[in-house]
């Protein structure tokens, strides 16, 4: 008998795990090779898991909604298995024949560790803990009463991943093994919320949602933020893509948007300025050598995604409009393959597009800095002729950097940030397509 296994795939070089959203075949459906056969997802993006051969799928080693690292074997299928699926007690006996001992083991070896984390779940807000936050746990060694010590943010008290991460961080030792700890409770209490029955409605958060708001949450309490502004002026920009937007189109098939040209100047202005391009690792700055520029794109759903441009310096307009144009199609069509979303290094998010002035957006970590790009508008502005002082129409924006303050001064964030608004400036009206 041939047994395959089917292993949680890599979905991206930052992603360790994965949660199993759904099985699309139980134990003793015959599958074929490259059929889907369940759903998983990460804090990124939801991904399709398809058969490795045909066969009939003899074991499930996990159920809905537990997190698996990548590389764990996650189903058996037994590829000789094909004729044996012709009747529903034919399945049965290939699912009792190739369930290994070492899994009912596993099974209850699993069920050990887990058991004192899975008690708290009985109902109770302050003592549910999700699928997540006991991996977390279990990963770091966390005892019982060190997770119930930790303060939640979420609904009720519920200690979310960010909680978790954030007391992880901070650790300075575990906490002494005790009966019985709680957790701290906050001196502050929200006003309640005033709900109308018949007017007011109640929309759940979808998975996605609650990661982004958890990612969001997470963020602010890990870095200090700082923000600083500046207003351009692309009269320069606006007046090239205007002339050349069709010619472009024509010739390359690509439509040129305004991102690739701005996706050039930052990935310029972070090759003068590398330290702005780098992670934080407790006490360690882990300085990053490729260019990787994520875009902050809003998905149909309204959620938000961050699609990565790699090595956005190594490419030219041409390969960045390219590169931006499929990024953008793909999110669009809910269609972006896990390694097209992770990995960045610095992020751009074009507030501009939704008609805002300008930004104040939240560092997507672990980077240390991200750019909103506000709304193009045309105004008169004083400028300096050879002539001397002149009003005219010019095309001005504004560009405004949020920063991690732990490892971003004054001085970095202010320098990178003029920088990007020189290259910008400066944007050569007469160039080449």
């Amino acid at each position: 008998m041939s047994i395959v296994e089917l292993k949680m795939p890599k979905m991206g070089e930052s992603i360790s795990e994965a949660t199993i959203l759904n099985w699309l075949k139980k134990v003793g459906d015959p599958v074929e090779e490259d059929e889907t056969i369940l759903e998983v997802a990460t804090d990124k993006v939801d991904s399709e898991v398809p058969a490795p051969c045909n066969g009939v799928l003899s074991e499930i080693r996990f159920e809905p909604n537990e997190v698996v690292e990548i590389g764990t074997v996650i189903a058996v299928i037994d590829a000789d298995g094909e004729a044996t699926a012709k009747t529903p007690s034919e399945k049965i006996e290939v699912a009792k024949i190739e369930a290994p001992k070492p899994k009912a083991q596993t099974a209850a070896v699993k069920s050990e560790t887990e058991r004192e984390f899975r008690s708290l779940n009985t109902g109770d807000n302050d003592g549910f803990l999700s699928p997540l936050v006991i991996s977390i746990a279990k990963k770091e060694n966390l005892s019982i009463e060190e997770v119930q010590s930790i303060q939640g943010t979420g609904e009720g008290g519920r200690i979310r991943k960010s909680d978790i991460i954030l007391y992880l961080k901070n650790r300075k030792y575990p906490l002494p093994s005790r009966p019985q700890a709680t957790a701290p409770k906050s001196s502050y209490n929200p006003p309640p919320i005033q709900f109308t029955e018949g007017k007011d409605r109640i929309v759940e958060m979808d998975r996605m949602r609650k990661m982004i708001a958890d990612h969001m949450v997470y963020s602010k309490h890990t870095s200090p933020h700082v923000t600083s502004y500046i207003e351009i002026d692309v009269t320069n920009i606006v007046n090239w893509r205007n002339t050349v937007k069709n010619e472009f189109l024509e010739k390359y098939g690509e439509k040129l948007t305004y991102t690739p040209i701005f996706v050039e100047a930052v990935a310029k202005a972070i090759k003068e300025y590398p330290m702005i391009n780098v992670s934080v690792d407790g006490d360690k700055i882990v300085v990053h050598d490729d260019i990787n520029v994520g875009m902050a794109t809003a998905l149909p759903s309204g959620n938000l995604i961050v699609p990565v441009v790699r090595n956005a310096d190594e490419k030219n307009l041409l390969g960045l409009a390219k590169n931006v144009n499929h990024l953008a199609n793909n999110a669009r069509n809910n269609a972006l393959k896990p390694d097209e979303i992770g990995g960045s290094t610095f992020t751009i998010s074009n507030v501009g597009t939704f008609g805002s002035l300008m930004g104040t957006p939240i560092i997507n970590q672990p980077e240390v800095a991200i750019l909103a790009l506000g709304i193009i508008k045309k105004r008169p502005e004083v400028i300096t002729t050879e002539k001397g002082d002149e009003i005219a129409i010019r095309s001005m924006m504004y560009l405004s950097l949020s920063f991690d303050h732990r490892v971003v001064d004054g001085f970095l964030g202010g320098s990178f940030l003029r920088k990007v608004g020189d290259e910008l400036e400066a944007f050569d009206s007469n160039r080449k397509i």
